[in-house]
């Protein structure tokens, strides 16, 4: 594997419960080996305005094969019509810990 094998997929909440627990359930179903849940601020435009809300981001480690099915399951598990799903790819990374990203996430 090489480190374009892994990717880094974020998505948002407004709610810190439900943010964590859209990230346990994503790690437990092993789409990710790992998240981290926290607070940030979001600005954006929805429905004809400028809107400025308190988030929580989760950003969610796991190899690339993995990315669609992250997302279609963020989809379904996430109470936003729209909710942000971004997979940026992870350019270099410590080989150990993409070793333990690969094996913990599920097989393809």
């Amino acid at each position: 594997m090489t480190d374009r094998d892994f990717v880094v997929v974020t998505t948002t909440h407004e709610d810190e419960t439900k943010a964590r627990d859209l990230a346990a359930a994503l790690v437990r179903e092993r789409l990710a080996a790992c998240a981290q849940v926290y607070a940030i601020r979001s600005v954006y435009w929805w429905d004809g305005e400028v809107q400025d809300a308190a988030e929580w981001r989760v950003d969610l480690k796991t190899r690339a094969a993995l990315g669609d099915r992250l997302t279609a399951r963020i989809a379904e598990l996430h109470t936003y019509d729209t909710p942000e799903v971004i997979a940026v790819p992870v350019v270099t990374g410590a080989a150990a810990y993409l070793d333990w990203v690969a094996a913990e996430t599920a097989a393809d």
